[in-house]
């Protein structure tokens, strides 16, 4: 009955022994994925996503992360309904993030109010109202005017700390670059340059290669279940596809170029070590007892990252090909269902938590969103 249902969604080989049809363990090589099988699984996906879930709801980051990803997936399938999805949603918002507009009390530490307009779980969203305004050919200002008007009046201020939390580098530094791309501006990736500084010497580690999730995670003030070193996989997925999405559109010749690349080749050598047989990465990347298991946001960004960088030669297809395949076979075979829905979803959060369930059911927008860039990336990575 379930092999039967995967071959009415065009989903054998894509449904793992989770679901009852192919398993992973049967497949070898790259050329067991068609770019039809991926087609069928980033469309199985969103068409579930979209038939759940009403586009009306806030600009926040879990909501807006997923529309990063459909964007992704109607630029690589031309869905109208896709893109109206998305503007739908962004036209409820009113092509803002929060709210306020009295500028002496807008706030970047942590917040969900009106108030915290800058902080980058609320500017995310700009990637999207960007992207809807190129799609539409540039013909409607008011699509951008508010992300104008926060961006620049952030880079008005002489602060850098902006982007204190790995989380930020994924939803803001795409916006700089994107608004370099719309206006030709340098201004807007000098300041990315600054605010990427400050970020990366408060969380970069050096030995390790990988991103802790904030100050307050660095070792030795924090360890793992094991007294080790602790980094959040979805912490250090968000940085993985941020660096990506910034090194598409950053021009070759600026000065920050450099340093980004070091670090995506950096963390694409540490990631490939800590994935794990099936596919996955734990939620403590270097500690997988600590919270054991399986999980797909994290997993679904950093198999983005990889294809994207093979795709784009920053990394060597010998060497990172079978990590991104194994990658997506878990994603397309295993956490993503025979109904559509996309499971093993950690919710939100900000670390890896020592006896969380996180199973089949998991799910978010955020995860759907990942799920939907690695699929668009896994479709360039085969046809190229």
């Amino acid at each position: 009955m379930l092999r039967r249902q995967c071959l009415q969604l065009g989903l054998v080989g894509m449904a793992g022994a989770t679901t009852g049809c192919q398993s992973p363990a049967t497949r070898t090589g790259p050329a067991a994925t068609s770019q039809a099988q991926v087609l069928a699984a980033l469309h199985l996906a969103n068409r579930y996503w979209q038939r759940s879930q009403a586009a009306e709801q806030w600009a926040f980051w879990d909501v807006a992360a997923y529309h990063s990803g459909n964007i992704e997936a109607y630029r690589l399938t031309g869905d109208e309904a896709y893109r109206s999805y998305s503007t739908a949603w962004a036209e409820h918002n009113q092509w803002r993030g929060a709210a306020s507009k009295h500028k002496p009390d807008w706030k970047y530490s942590y917040g969900e109010t009106a108030d915290y307009v800058l902080f980058g779980d609320w500017q995310i969203c700009f990637q999207t109202y960007l992207d809807l305004h190129h799609l539409d050919g540039a013909r409607d200002p008011r699509k951008i005017a508010r992300t104008l008007e926060v961006m620049d009046y952030q880079m008005s201020t002489a602060n850098v700390d902006y982007w204190w939390w790995a989380d930020g580098l994924f939803m803001v530094m795409p916006v700089l670059t994107k608004l370099y791309k719309l206006t030709g501006q340098v201004r807007y990736l000098d300041k990315l340059q600054a605010y990427f500084a400050f970020a990366d010497q408060l969380m970069f580690d050096a030995e390790a290669g990988l991103y802790y999730r904030d100050a307050k995670y660095v070792y030795p003030r924090h360890k793992s279940a094991h007294g080790l070193k602790d980094f959040w996989s979805r912490g250090n997925g968000w940085v993985f596809a941020g660096l990506a999405k910034v090194l598409a559109d950053l021009p070759a010749d600026h000065a920050s170029r450099p340093l980004f690349v070091q670090r995506f080749q950096t963390m694409a050598r540490s990631l490939r070590s800590a994935q794990q047989t099936e596919g996955y990465w734990t939620r403590s990347l270097l500690d997988p007892a600590h919270a054991p298991g399986r999980e797909s946001s994290g997993t679904a960004f950093f198999t983005y990252g990889f294809l994207w960088g093979i795709t784009h030669g920053y990394l060597d297809r010998a060497t990172y090909a079978p990590v991104a395949t194994q990658g997506w076979r878990f994603l397309s075979e295993i956490a993503l269902q025979p109904s559509g829905r996309f499971g093993y979803v950690q919710p939100i959060g900000e670390r890896a938590i020592a006896g969380q369930v996180v199973g089949q059911t998991s799910t978010a927008g955020f995860g759907v969103g990942a799920f939907l860039l690695a699929a668009a990336e896994m479709h360039r990575f085969l046809k190229a």
